[in-house]
Protein backbone atom coordinates (compact mmCIF):
# COMPACT_ATOMS: atom_id res chain seq x y z
CA UNK A 1 0.00 0.00 0.00
CA UNK A 2 2.88 2.39 0.89
CA UNK A 3 4.46 1.42 -2.29
CA UNK A 4 1.62 2.45 -4.23
CA UNK A 5 0.89 5.54 -2.31
CA UNK A 6 4.87 6.26 -2.79
CA UNK A 7 4.39 5.60 -6.85
CA UNK A 8 1.67 8.06 -6.86
CA UNK A 9 3.07 10.66 -5.18
CA UNK A 10 6.27 9.96 -7.67
CA UNK A 11 4.21 10.53 -10.61
CA UNK A 12 2.34 13.48 -9.25
CA UNK A 13 5.28 15.33 -8.95
CA UNK A 14 6.51 14.20 -12.37
CA UNK A 15 2.71 15.63 -14.09
CA UNK A 16 3.46 19.14 -11.54
CA UNK A 17 6.76 19.23 -12.81
CA UNK A 18 5.85 18.88 -16.42
CA UNK A 19 3.13 21.30 -15.55
CA UNK A 20 5.29 23.89 -14.41
CA UNK A 21 7.83 23.16 -17.37
CA UNK A 22 4.89 23.97 -20.14
CA UNK A 23 3.17 26.82 -18.22
CA UNK A 24 5.69 28.45 -16.35
CA UNK A 25 6.62 28.55 -12.83
CA UNK A 26 3.79 30.95 -11.15
CA UNK A 27 6.14 33.39 -9.38
CA UNK A 28 8.32 33.79 -12.70
CA UNK A 29 8.01 35.31 -15.65
CA UNK A 30 8.92 34.70 -19.28
CA UNK A 31 12.30 33.35 -19.76
CA UNK A 32 12.05 31.89 -15.97
CA UNK A 33 12.26 35.70 -15.30
CA UNK A 34 10.85 35.88 -11.47
CA UNK A 35 7.65 38.11 -11.12
CA UNK A 36 7.76 41.68 -10.40
CA UNK A 37 4.18 42.23 -8.26
CA UNK A 38 2.92 46.19 -7.69
CA UNK A 39 0.14 47.65 -5.84
CA UNK A 40 -2.87 50.03 -7.95
CA UNK A 41 -5.28 51.64 -5.54
CA UNK A 42 -8.68 52.86 -7.22
CA UNK A 43 -11.96 54.05 -6.89
CA UNK A 44 -14.21 53.43 -9.88
CA UNK A 45 -16.09 50.37 -8.62
CA UNK A 46 -15.77 46.49 -8.20
CA UNK A 47 -17.01 44.47 -11.41
CA UNK A 48 -14.92 41.11 -11.72
CA UNK A 49 -17.75 39.32 -12.44
CA UNK A 50 -18.37 40.86 -15.12
CA UNK A 51 -15.30 42.32 -16.49
CA UNK A 52 -12.42 40.29 -14.41
CA UNK A 53 -11.12 37.76 -17.22
CA UNK A 54 -11.37 40.82 -20.09
CA UNK A 55 -8.35 41.31 -21.00
CA UNK A 56 -9.15 44.01 -23.74
CA UNK A 57 -9.27 47.34 -22.27
CA UNK A 58 -11.58 47.88 -25.95
CA UNK A 59 -13.92 45.37 -24.85
CA UNK A 60 -14.72 47.11 -21.20
CA UNK A 61 -18.01 49.00 -20.81
CA UNK A 62 -18.06 51.94 -18.18
CA UNK A 63 -15.85 53.23 -15.82
CA UNK A 64 -15.10 50.02 -13.79
CA UNK A 65 -15.30 47.95 -16.85
CA UNK A 66 -12.25 50.01 -19.15
CA UNK A 67 -10.27 50.33 -16.05
CA UNK A 68 -10.63 46.62 -14.80
CA UNK A 69 -9.51 45.44 -18.86
CA UNK A 70 -7.17 48.39 -18.98
CA UNK A 71 -5.42 46.25 -15.75
CA UNK A 72 -6.03 42.85 -16.92
CA UNK A 73 -4.67 43.42 -20.71
CA UNK A 74 -1.17 44.81 -19.13
CA UNK A 75 -1.10 41.41 -17.13
CA UNK A 76 -1.96 39.65 -19.68
CA UNK A 77 0.53 41.49 -22.75
CA UNK A 78 3.82 43.03 -20.57
CA UNK A 79 6.45 41.15 -21.31
CA UNK A 80 8.00 41.64 -18.33
CA UNK A 81 6.19 39.39 -16.29
CA UNK A 82 4.87 42.19 -14.57
CA UNK A 83 1.54 41.38 -12.23
CA UNK A 84 -0.74 44.50 -10.98
CA UNK A 85 -2.41 43.76 -7.74
CA UNK A 86 -5.84 46.21 -7.81
CA UNK A 87 -7.21 47.38 -4.43
CA UNK A 88 -10.44 48.73 -5.01
CA UNK A 89 -11.76 51.59 -2.48
CA UNK A 90 -14.89 53.14 -2.07
CA UNK A 91 -14.82 56.81 -3.57
CA UNK A 92 -16.56 58.64 -0.74
CA UNK A 93 -13.71 57.77 2.07
CA UNK A 94 -10.97 56.81 -0.69
CA UNK A 95 -8.57 59.92 0.81
CA UNK A 96 -9.56 59.06 4.30
CA UNK A 97 -8.50 55.05 3.37
CA UNK A 98 -5.43 56.21 1.34
CA UNK A 99 -4.22 58.39 4.09
CA UNK A 100 -4.73 55.85 6.65
CA UNK A 101 -3.25 53.51 5.00
CA UNK A 102 0.39 55.91 4.21
CA UNK A 103 0.43 56.77 8.24
CA UNK A 104 0.60 52.95 8.35
CA UNK A 105 3.14 52.15 5.72
CA UNK A 106 1.10 50.13 3.85
CA UNK A 107 1.92 52.53 0.82
CA UNK A 108 0.47 51.40 -2.75
CA UNK A 109 2.79 51.35 -6.04
CA UNK A 110 0.39 53.59 -7.98
CA UNK A 111 -3.03 55.33 -6.67
CA UNK A 112 -5.31 57.34 -9.09
CA UNK A 113 -5.33 60.72 -7.29
CA UNK A 114 -8.06 63.59 -8.41
CA UNK A 115 -6.28 66.61 -9.23
CA UNK A 116 -7.98 68.85 -6.98
CA UNK A 117 -6.31 66.51 -4.55
CA UNK A 118 -2.95 65.97 -5.55
CA UNK A 119 -1.46 69.09 -3.84
CA UNK A 120 -2.11 68.07 -0.42
CA UNK A 121 -0.16 65.14 -0.74
CA UNK A 122 2.61 67.22 -3.05
CA UNK A 123 2.93 69.71 -0.26
CA UNK A 124 3.61 66.60 2.05
CA UNK A 125 6.21 65.24 -0.09
CA UNK A 126 4.66 62.46 -0.64
CA UNK A 127 4.78 62.13 -3.73
CA UNK A 128 7.51 61.18 -6.65
CA UNK A 129 7.80 63.54 -9.17
CA UNK A 130 7.85 62.70 -12.57
CA UNK A 131 9.60 64.77 -14.76
CA UNK A 132 12.59 62.85 -14.97
CA UNK A 133 10.69 59.54 -15.84
CA UNK A 134 8.62 60.41 -18.52
CA UNK A 135 10.38 61.34 -21.52
CA UNK A 136 12.57 57.74 -21.44
CA UNK A 137 8.66 56.06 -21.49
CA UNK A 138 8.15 58.03 -24.77
CA UNK A 139 5.56 60.09 -22.63
CA UNK A 140 5.33 63.93 -23.98
CA UNK A 141 4.63 66.53 -22.19
CA UNK A 142 3.77 68.36 -24.71
CA UNK A 143 1.26 66.49 -25.91
CA UNK A 144 -0.90 67.14 -22.30
CA UNK A 145 -4.00 68.83 -23.05
CA UNK A 146 -3.93 72.39 -20.72
CA UNK A 147 -6.27 71.54 -18.54
CA UNK A 148 -4.30 68.09 -17.65
CA UNK A 149 -1.26 70.15 -17.74
CA UNK A 150 -2.37 72.51 -15.23
CA UNK A 151 -3.92 69.46 -13.04
CA UNK A 152 -0.55 67.95 -12.41
CA UNK A 153 1.83 70.31 -12.53
CA UNK A 154 2.82 71.98 -9.03
CA UNK A 155 5.67 74.74 -8.82
CA UNK A 156 6.93 73.95 -12.31
CA UNK A 157 7.24 70.21 -11.66
CA UNK A 158 4.66 66.98 -13.08
CA UNK A 159 3.85 65.26 -10.18
CA UNK A 160 1.06 62.50 -11.61
CA UNK A 161 0.31 61.12 -15.09
CA UNK A 162 -3.32 62.83 -16.21
CA UNK A 163 -5.75 60.44 -17.04
CA UNK A 164 -9.14 62.04 -17.58
CA UNK A 165 -10.27 65.50 -17.27
CA UNK A 166 -14.25 65.69 -16.06
CA UNK A 167 -16.26 68.44 -16.20
CA UNK A 168 -19.78 69.75 -15.63
CA UNK A 169 -22.22 69.47 -18.35
CA UNK A 170 -25.70 70.37 -19.25
CA UNK A 171 -27.26 67.18 -20.25
CA UNK A 172 -30.24 68.00 -22.17
CA UNK A 173 -33.74 65.96 -23.01
CA UNK A 174 -34.33 67.38 -26.62
CA UNK A 175 -37.80 66.04 -26.63
CA UNK A 176 -39.19 68.33 -24.00
CA UNK A 177 -37.17 70.89 -25.07
CA UNK A 178 -39.17 70.63 -29.00
CA UNK A 179 -42.04 70.97 -26.70
CA UNK A 180 -41.02 74.42 -25.47
CA UNK A 181 -40.61 75.69 -28.22
CA UNK A 182 -36.72 75.70 -27.47
CA UNK A 183 -34.94 73.67 -30.48
CA UNK A 184 -33.20 75.82 -33.16
CA UNK A 185 -33.32 74.87 -36.93
CA UNK A 186 -30.35 73.12 -36.60
CA UNK A 187 -31.97 70.33 -34.76
CA UNK A 188 -30.42 71.23 -31.66
CA UNK A 189 -31.52 72.85 -27.98
CA UNK A 190 -31.14 76.93 -28.40
CA UNK A 191 -28.76 77.42 -25.31
CA UNK A 192 -28.99 80.70 -22.81
CA UNK A 193 -26.26 83.63 -23.65
CA UNK A 194 -26.74 85.76 -20.51
CA UNK A 195 -28.58 84.81 -17.08
CA UNK A 196 -31.41 86.89 -18.80
CA UNK A 197 -31.94 84.58 -21.28
CA UNK A 198 -31.48 81.64 -19.18
CA UNK A 199 -34.34 82.68 -16.83
CA UNK A 200 -36.77 83.42 -19.88
CA UNK A 201 -36.03 80.08 -21.42
CA UNK A 202 -36.42 78.40 -18.01
CA UNK A 203 -40.20 80.44 -17.23
CA UNK A 204 -40.93 79.53 -21.15
CA UNK A 205 -39.76 75.59 -20.64
CA UNK A 206 -41.99 75.22 -17.08
CA UNK A 207 -45.08 76.91 -18.48
CA UNK A 208 -45.22 74.92 -22.07
CA UNK A 209 -44.14 71.43 -20.60
CA UNK A 210 -45.51 72.19 -16.93
CA UNK A 211 -41.67 70.88 -15.88
CA UNK A 212 -38.72 72.56 -14.11
CA UNK A 213 -36.18 73.28 -16.61
CA UNK A 214 -33.88 71.84 -14.16
CA UNK A 215 -32.96 68.83 -11.75
CA UNK A 216 -29.79 69.38 -9.58
CA UNK A 217 -29.14 67.83 -6.95
CA UNK A 218 -28.63 69.77 -4.09
CA UNK A 219 -28.78 67.38 -0.90
CA UNK A 220 -26.43 65.60 0.33
CA UNK A 221 -24.35 66.73 -2.64
CA UNK A 222 -22.68 70.09 -1.41
CA UNK A 223 -19.64 69.35 -4.04
CA UNK A 224 -21.96 68.94 -6.54
CA UNK A 225 -23.64 72.94 -6.05
CA UNK A 226 -20.30 74.71 -5.06
CA UNK A 227 -19.34 73.30 -9.09
CA UNK A 228 -22.74 75.27 -10.04
CA UNK A 229 -21.37 78.40 -8.48
CA UNK A 230 -17.85 78.04 -9.49
CA UNK A 231 -18.56 77.98 -13.18
CA UNK A 232 -20.83 81.14 -12.72
CA UNK A 233 -17.54 83.03 -10.87
CA UNK A 234 -15.16 81.62 -13.75
CA UNK A 235 -17.28 82.63 -16.88
CA UNK A 236 -16.96 86.27 -15.35
CA UNK A 237 -13.17 86.06 -15.30
CA UNK A 238 -13.19 86.90 -11.15
CA UNK A 239 -10.30 85.81 -8.85
CA UNK A 240 -11.95 84.14 -5.64
CA UNK A 241 -8.87 83.25 -3.55
CA UNK A 242 -5.36 85.40 -3.53
CA UNK A 243 -2.65 84.46 -4.72
CA UNK A 244 -1.40 82.48 -2.16
CA UNK A 245 -4.20 80.59 -1.94
CA UNK A 246 -5.01 81.23 1.54
CA UNK A 247 -8.11 83.29 1.62
CA UNK A 248 -11.55 83.59 -0.08
CA UNK A 249 -13.04 86.85 -0.86
CA UNK A 250 -17.13 86.43 -1.51
CA UNK A 251 -17.67 90.43 -1.58
CA UNK A 252 -17.06 91.10 -4.99
CA UNK A 253 -20.22 91.60 -7.19
CA UNK A 254 -19.53 89.07 -9.46
CA UNK A 255 -20.08 86.83 -6.64
CA UNK A 256 -23.58 87.98 -5.81
CA UNK A 257 -24.05 87.90 -9.76
CA UNK A 258 -24.18 84.25 -9.45
CA UNK A 259 -25.57 83.47 -6.37
CA UNK A 260 -28.72 85.91 -7.13
CA UNK A 261 -29.00 83.65 -10.43
CA UNK A 262 -29.22 80.34 -8.79
CA UNK A 263 -31.78 81.44 -5.68
CA UNK A 264 -33.95 83.28 -8.13
CA UNK A 265 -33.85 79.50 -10.48
CA UNK A 266 -34.51 77.72 -7.43
CA UNK A 267 -37.04 80.08 -5.93
CA UNK A 268 -39.29 80.31 -8.84
CA UNK A 269 -39.30 76.60 -9.28
CA UNK A 270 -37.37 76.23 -12.14
CA UNK A 271 -34.83 74.10 -10.70
CA UNK A 272 -36.98 70.15 -9.05
CA UNK A 273 -36.33 70.96 -5.63
CA UNK A 274 -35.13 68.78 -2.67
CA UNK A 275 -32.74 65.87 -4.90
CA UNK A 276 -30.24 63.94 -4.08
CA UNK A 277 -27.37 63.03 -6.66
CA UNK A 278 -29.50 60.02 -7.37
CA UNK A 279 -32.68 61.38 -7.45
CA UNK A 280 -31.52 64.67 -9.71
CA UNK A 281 -30.49 62.05 -12.63
CA UNK A 282 -33.34 59.57 -12.23
CA UNK A 283 -35.64 62.51 -12.70
CA UNK A 284 -33.99 63.30 -15.78
CA UNK A 285 -33.97 59.16 -16.55
CA UNK A 286 -38.02 60.17 -16.43
CA UNK A 287 -38.24 63.22 -18.55
CA UNK A 288 -39.41 65.12 -15.20
CA UNK A 289 -37.17 68.03 -16.01
CA UNK A 290 -35.22 68.99 -19.28
CA UNK A 291 -31.69 69.75 -18.04
CA UNK A 292 -29.25 67.85 -15.87
CA UNK A 293 -26.56 69.52 -14.37
CA UNK A 294 -24.14 66.76 -13.98
CA UNK A 295 -20.14 65.33 -15.18
CA UNK A 296 -18.70 63.84 -17.89
CA UNK A 297 -19.29 60.64 -16.35
CA UNK A 298 -23.16 59.77 -16.87
CA UNK A 299 -22.29 60.35 -20.63
CA UNK A 300 -22.05 56.40 -21.56
CA UNK A 301 -25.14 55.86 -19.22
CA UNK A 302 -27.26 58.32 -20.70
CA UNK A 303 -26.19 57.25 -24.02
CA UNK A 304 -27.54 53.82 -22.76
CA UNK A 305 -30.63 54.52 -21.67
CA UNK A 306 -31.45 56.71 -24.67
CA UNK A 307 -31.82 53.79 -26.82
CA UNK A 308 -34.04 51.41 -24.38
CA UNK A 309 -37.66 51.09 -25.99
CA UNK A 310 -40.33 53.29 -23.62
CA UNK A 311 -37.55 55.59 -22.21
CA UNK A 312 -38.76 59.22 -21.68
CA UNK A 313 -35.03 59.55 -23.13
CA UNK A 314 -35.40 57.34 -26.12
CA UNK A 315 -34.07 59.44 -29.42
CA UNK A 316 -34.10 62.65 -27.43
CA UNK A 317 -31.11 63.27 -25.55
CA UNK A 318 -27.69 64.83 -25.87
CA UNK A 319 -25.00 66.83 -23.92
CA UNK A 320 -23.14 70.35 -24.28
CA UNK A 321 -20.55 71.86 -22.23
CA UNK A 322 -22.10 74.55 -19.53
CA UNK A 323 -23.40 77.48 -21.52
CA UNK A 324 -21.59 80.79 -21.29
CA UNK A 325 -23.69 83.11 -19.79
CA UNK A 326 -21.21 85.68 -19.03
CA UNK A 327 -17.88 87.16 -20.18
CA UNK A 328 -16.03 84.05 -21.33
CA UNK A 329 -16.26 80.38 -21.63
CA UNK A 330 -15.56 78.42 -18.33
CA UNK A 331 -16.66 75.23 -16.26
CA UNK A 332 -15.57 73.97 -13.57
CA UNK A 333 -13.58 71.01 -14.34
CA UNK A 334 -11.35 68.45 -12.92
CA UNK A 335 -9.69 64.84 -13.49
CA UNK A 336 -8.02 61.65 -12.74
CA UNK A 337 -4.71 60.95 -12.47
CA UNK A 338 -2.05 58.25 -11.45
CA UNK A 339 0.43 59.33 -8.65
CA UNK A 340 3.63 57.15 -7.64
CA UNK A 341 3.80 57.55 -3.55
CA UNK A 342 7.28 57.25 -1.85
CA UNK A 343 7.92 54.26 -0.63
CA UNK A 344 5.30 52.11 -2.34
CA UNK A 345 8.02 51.01 -4.51
CA UNK A 346 10.37 48.86 -2.19
CA UNK A 347 12.72 47.44 -5.06
CA UNK A 348 14.31 49.17 -7.86
CA UNK A 349 12.18 46.56 -10.02
CA UNK A 350 8.79 47.51 -8.53
CA UNK A 351 9.90 51.38 -9.65
CA UNK A 352 10.38 50.41 -13.01
CA UNK A 353 7.45 48.29 -13.01
CA UNK A 354 4.91 51.22 -12.14
CA UNK A 355 6.53 53.24 -14.47
CA UNK A 356 6.03 50.14 -17.38
CA UNK A 357 2.22 50.23 -15.82
CA UNK A 358 1.87 54.41 -16.25
CA UNK A 359 3.65 54.27 -20.14
CA UNK A 360 0.63 51.52 -20.89
CA UNK A 361 -1.98 53.68 -19.28
CA UNK A 362 -0.66 56.92 -21.61
CA UNK A 363 -0.80 54.70 -24.77
CA UNK A 364 -3.84 53.13 -24.11
CA UNK A 365 -5.86 56.11 -22.57
CA UNK A 366 -7.96 56.89 -25.61
CA UNK A 367 -10.31 53.95 -24.53
CA UNK A 368 -10.92 55.59 -20.93
CA UNK A 369 -12.55 58.56 -23.50
CA UNK A 370 -15.38 56.19 -24.07
CA UNK A 371 -16.81 56.71 -20.39
CA UNK A 372 -17.64 60.39 -21.54
CA UNK A 373 -14.09 61.92 -19.78
CA UNK A 374 -12.53 63.84 -22.06
CA UNK A 375 -8.94 62.75 -23.34
CA UNK A 376 -5.94 64.48 -21.54
CA UNK A 377 -3.60 63.70 -25.14
CA UNK A 378 -3.73 66.59 -27.49
CA UNK A 379 -3.30 63.97 -30.24
CA UNK A 380 -6.24 61.69 -28.77
CA UNK A 381 -8.59 65.01 -28.41
CA UNK A 382 -7.39 66.10 -32.29
CA UNK A 383 -8.29 62.30 -33.37
CA UNK A 384 -11.02 61.17 -35.92
CA UNK A 385 -11.43 58.12 -33.46
CA UNK A 386 -11.92 60.38 -30.56
CA UNK A 387 -14.45 62.68 -32.76
CA UNK A 388 -16.52 60.09 -33.65
CA UNK A 389 -17.63 59.27 -30.55
CA UNK A 390 -21.42 60.64 -29.74
CA UNK A 391 -21.32 64.43 -28.91
CA UNK A 392 -17.27 64.55 -28.20
CA UNK A 393 -16.15 66.48 -31.07
CA UNK A 394 -18.20 70.11 -29.08
CA UNK A 395 -17.31 68.70 -25.56
CA UNK A 396 -13.43 68.88 -26.43
CA UNK A 397 -13.56 72.62 -26.24
CA UNK A 398 -13.02 71.77 -22.04
CA UNK A 399 -9.90 70.79 -22.19
CA UNK A 400 -9.34 74.23 -23.13
CA UNK A 401 -11.91 76.05 -21.02
CA UNK A 402 -11.96 73.82 -18.20
CA UNK A 403 -11.21 75.81 -14.76
CA UNK A 404 -10.77 74.35 -10.95
CA UNK A 405 -9.48 76.19 -7.96
CA UNK A 406 -6.09 77.21 -8.06
CA UNK A 407 -3.50 74.61 -7.28
CA UNK A 408 -2.03 76.37 -4.30
CA UNK A 409 -5.51 76.53 -2.55
CA UNK A 410 -5.22 73.19 0.27
CA UNK A 411 -7.37 70.73 0.53
CA UNK A 412 -9.37 71.46 -1.65
CA UNK A 413 -12.01 69.01 -2.00
CA UNK A 414 -13.07 70.22 1.85
CA UNK A 415 -13.59 73.72 0.88
CA UNK A 416 -15.54 72.46 -2.15
CA UNK A 417 -17.90 71.26 0.39
CA UNK A 418 -17.88 74.00 3.00
CA UNK A 419 -18.91 76.10 -0.03
CA UNK A 420 -21.39 74.11 -1.28
CA UNK A 421 -22.96 73.75 2.10
CA UNK A 422 -23.79 77.25 2.46
CA UNK A 423 -24.96 77.93 -1.46
CA UNK A 424 -27.09 74.96 -1.10
CA UNK A 425 -29.26 76.92 2.05
CA UNK A 426 -28.86 79.98 0.12
CA UNK A 427 -31.42 77.81 -2.59
CA UNK A 428 -33.14 75.16 0.07
CA UNK A 429 -34.23 77.39 2.70
CA UNK A 430 -33.65 80.74 1.42
CA UNK A 431 -31.04 81.84 2.99
CA UNK A 432 -29.93 85.84 2.27
CA UNK A 433 -27.66 86.25 0.05
CA UNK A 434 -25.66 88.54 2.38
CA UNK A 435 -25.60 86.03 4.94
CA UNK A 436 -24.19 83.16 2.77
CA UNK A 437 -21.04 85.57 1.72
CA UNK A 438 -20.31 86.26 5.05
CA UNK A 439 -20.86 82.92 6.24
CA UNK A 440 -18.73 80.99 3.35
CA UNK A 441 -15.87 83.49 3.68
CA UNK A 442 -15.79 83.26 7.72
CA UNK A 443 -15.73 78.81 7.54
CA UNK A 444 -13.37 79.06 4.42
CA UNK A 445 -10.76 81.03 5.54
CA UNK A 446 -10.90 79.63 9.12
CA UNK A 447 -10.24 76.32 7.44
CA UNK A 448 -7.16 77.40 5.04
CA UNK A 449 -5.56 79.31 8.34
CA UNK A 450 -5.41 75.86 10.06
CA UNK A 451 -3.63 74.25 7.40
CA UNK A 452 0.05 73.97 7.62
CA UNK A 453 2.27 75.60 5.01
Amino acid sequence: MRATLRSMALAAAVACAALLAACGDPHTGPAGKPKTEITLMRFFGSCDAKFGAVNDASQGVGECGIVTALVNEFNATNPDGIVVKTQVAEWAPYYDQLTARLVAKDIPTVAVMHESALGDYVRRRLIEPLDAELPALGIDTADFTDHARRGVTQDGHVYALPFDTWAWLWHVNTTLMGQAGLMGADGQPRLPRSPDELLAMARQFKQRTGKPYFAWAIVKETAATNRTFQTLIAQQDTKLFSDDGRRIDMHQPQVVNALTLMQRLYAEGLVKPDLDYGAANQAFLNGEAGVVVVGTWTIDQFLREAKKPGSPLRGGYTVVPFPQLYQRPAVFADGHSWALFKGGAATPAQHAAALQLLRFIWRRSAEWARTGHLPVRRSVADSASFKALPFREHLAEITRTGTSMPANVPTQRAIELLIGEDVSNLLVSGKPVAEVQADVEKQVNKALKKVRR
